[in-house]
């Protein structure tokens, strides 16, 4: 059987991997590249395991990156991010992963689309699903992105160098409006919930109104009969009430998320290892692509981080006693991650100033993927 070859790198940026492309390496035509997209990552696999692709079976390792020259004036690349489903033919484009935007800068640095010096450089990213500009700031060795360092996030073996992402003005991505309907508290099928656009589109409700303490591990959850379905229909019910789309058959798959929150608890981590009340401020179990994430989303956490700010919302009111004023200390399956977000409220209502969070991302392989011809 013969085959072609794309040039491409496969990249981690914080707890997701993706596969990076050059846009001039691939076609315009939006129909083949989805086709291109598929086949690299291996999907749809009715077996859940993208054996055939470079993607890992879940939506964090399902995940495509295409980097570009600049389309916006105050950016020095732009980055569209591509959501691969595993167990059918679909490609998201509407949202942003915010992992993987931890890794753009670098990689564009490495392959010698911005030139800066070393020390700590600052990459100014277009967005381009979004429509938001990122800012990364990292060190730079010998004109490289430096790998080494001593930051550690959750959900990710080692340490590496860090990575600072500022998010600027993240809210509205898709509605438009921080809170899309205008209110902090909503009420869908008879549950209060927050439905917040900051980064990423997303619902949030109380993990006790299902019967959870929110400490539940992602594999607990799934195995809840019924629940997945019904927190489905929640989320296309929540998509429809943001705008998103007209009925709740339309709504996409990536956006909104929806999410369970609770407040500071002693979760028991995936590693064994149990966290204190002491150590976070709030806890999510956050559902992406009709599954329980081990480790939050970062526009997730974004979002959530944006959503404790607005008083009156069910995240502010779940929230334990802020114990800095700059951050938000999320607990998730994986650990903790510490998000700071600036929101005020004007004239017109809630708005998200910006946001920001730390990653650390590295470049795997260097190389092309394979396509049939």
């Amino acid at each position: 059987m013969s085959q072609r070859f794309v040039p491409a790198t496969f990249l981690r940026g914080g707890s997701s991997k993706g596969v990076f492309f050059h846009a001039k390496d691939l076609p315009a035509d939006r129909a083949a590249l989805d086709a291109l997209l598929l086949e690299v990552l291996g999907s749809p696999d009715p077996y859940g395991r993208q054996l055939d692709g470079m993607g890992g079976g879940i939506s964090s390792l399902s995940k495509g990156v295409i980097i570009g020259p600049p389309t916006h004036p105050e950016a020095d690349i732009d980055y569209t991010f591509a959501q691969v489903a595993v167990d059918r033919p679909v490609v998201e484009w509407k949202g942003n992963c915010g992992n993987l935007s931890s890794a753009v800068g670098p990689f564009a640095v490495d392959n010698g689309l911005v030139r800066v010096a070393d020390g700590e450089a600052l990459v100014r990213i277009h967005q381009v699903n979004t429509k938001k500009i990122i800012h990364a700031r990292f060190p730079v060795r010998n004109g490289k992105a430096e790998v080494r360092g001593d930051y550690a996030i959750a959900g990710v073996a080692g340490t590496g160098a860090r990575i600072r992402l500022d998010f600027l003005s993240p809210g509205g991505t898709q509605t438009g409006a921080l809170l899309p309907t205008g209110q902090a508290i909503e009420r869908i099928d008879g549950l209060a919930c927050t439905l917040i656009d900051a980064a990423n589109p997303a619902v949030f409700f109380a993990a006790a109104d299902f019967g959870l303490t929110g400490e539940e591990s992602p594999d607990a959850i799934e195995a809840v009969p019924g629940l997945m379905a019904r927190l489905d229909v929640l989320r296309r019910l929540a998509g429809v009430r943001m705008g998103l789309a007209e009925t709740p058959e339309q709504v996409g798959l990536a956006a909104p998320r929806i999410a369970l929150l609770a407040p500071p608890g002693i979760p028991r981590l995936l590693d064994g290892s149990v966290m204190s009340p002491e150590s976070h401020d709030i806890q999510v179990r956050m559902l992406s692509m009709e599954r329980v994430h081990r480790a939050v989303p970062l526009t997730g956490a974004l979002g959530l981080a944006c959503a404790c700010r607005v008083e009156g919302s069910l995240p502010e009111r779940l929230c334990g006693p802020l114990r800095s004023p700059d951050e938000i200390r999320v607990a998730q399956p994986s650990g903790m991650l510490a998000v700071g977000a600036e929101v005020r409220r004007d004239g017109e209502g809630w708005r998200a100033e910006s946001a920001v969070v730390y990653r650390t991302a590295r470049t795997l392989m260097v190389g092309a993927v394979a396509l049939r011809d």
